[in-house]
């Protein structure tokens, strides 16, 4: 099982396999919208949520655990860019082009999105930056011409659709 956690000790746990659709539609909309350094930085986070390359029941995060930026202007980009991402997959942005239908992945995004929505992004960690969230050197700015979406350089040099072998 694989773990994302909100605040007030919520979570959402899902199986190997909802991880694995919910980081590809995630992927989708993050790729569709990422345009400031924070974004593509949690673009590289969502790659490293591919368990093809980190290992099965290996990933996940906590959102008091995200470097959310120092001010409240930043920290409210940051919130606003991932409610959007949210917004956007659960719209079926570009599901058609998944191989598969995503039957559970909905309710997944609706409970993660309470979760964000609910969540002050002023009461996460303040050593968080350095664990969690890549850097800024390590963000996710190149994209598979194949799939077109963001991928996960440089840790590795595919999306994740291309470990998945779709």
């Amino acid at each position: 099982m694989n773990n994302f956690e909100g605040g007030d000790g919520r979570y959402l746990e899902m199986t190997n396999g909802g991880t694995a659709v919910f980081v590809d539609v995630l992927t989708f909309a993050v790729s569709e919208l990422a345009h400031e350094p924070w974004d593509f930085r949690f673009a590289a986070l969502l790659t490293l949520q591919d368990q093809n390359m980190m290992g099965r029941g290996m990933v996940g995060f906590g959102l008091a655990d995200l470097d959310w930026g120092e001010t409240p202007q930043e920290r409210s980009a940051a919130k606003d860019f991932l409610l959007r991402v949210l917004d956007l997959a659960l719209s079926r942005h570009r599901w058609e082009e998944l191989t598969y239908e995503p039957p559970r992945v909905e309710g997944y995004l609706r409970t993660y999105r309470a979760m964000v929505e609910d969540f002050d992004p002023a009461t996460a960690d303040a050593d968080a930056d350095a664990d969690v969230l890549p850097g800024p050197q390590e963000a996710a700015m190149a994209s598979c011409v194949r799939h077109r979406v963001l991928c996960a350089l440089p840790f590795w040099e595919a999306c994740v659709f291309c470990t998945e072998g779709v």
